[in-house]
């Protein structure tokens, strides 16, 4: 009787797209580092954009949709998103301040939240003590955000984006890397899955 695996598409595990997008990940994350204030203007004029067209989307289906209060309601969040993005597009450096503070105070009520969330799990969570501290990290990092004001917004956004560009291209390239080792090590538990058993 012959069972046959799920074949692996060795050409996509190994294709060189996957070590291609990950060190242009890497490379236009160590820029954002290099360069955080480019970068945080570049992402908030993204999100601009995003808001842009989430608002033109919103009053084209609103103007679909039926029922005088709805469309209403949503005329008025598509004109919020459309009047923040057009806002945000025309005066990149004071959205990048209000995205800073949003960041800010997002951070801030997250460590609070899993402080609390930590003390009424000490009883019941034998590591509990790792969310206090990534909670108390958030407090003191929200508070950093905040006392630094305006001057964290020139570099904030842009270094944090830079950081996840760069561990989330490692992360790819280091996971290419290994799956070409396991498709060509003979001994491997993914290549037998692939022969014929």
């Amino acid at each position: 009787m012959r069972i046959t695996e799920p074949r692996i598409d060795e050409q996509v595990v190994s294709s060189k797209w996957t070590t291609t997008i990950a060190v242009l990940m890497i490379v236009l994350g160590i820029i954002a580092i290099v360069f955080p204030f480019f970068a945080s203007i570049a992402s908030t004029l993204v999100f601009g954009w995003v808001f842009i067209l989430a608002g033109v989307v919103q009053i084209v289906y609103a103007f679909q949709s039926r029922g005088a209060g709805q469309v209403v309601w949503k005329l008025i969040l598509g004109g919020l998103y459309l009047f923040s993005g057009i806002f945000v597009v025309a005066n990149p450096l004071k959205g990048v301040l209000a995205f800073t503070i949003v960041l800010g105070v997002t951070i801030f009520v997250q460590g609070i939240i899993q402080v609390s969330i930590a003390f009424r799990m000490r009883r019941t969570a034998p590591r509990w003590g790792w969310m206090l501290a990534s909670g108390i990290i958030g407090i003191i990092f929200g508070i950093v955000i905040w006392s630094s004001l305006p001057y964290s917004a020139v570099w904030l956004i842009g270094t944090l984006i830079g950081v996840n560009l760069l561990f989330d291209g490692v992360w790819m390239l280091t996971l290419h890397s290994g799956q070409r080792r396991a498709l060509s090590d003979p001994d491997s538990s993914i290549a037998h899955s692939s022969k014929e058993l």
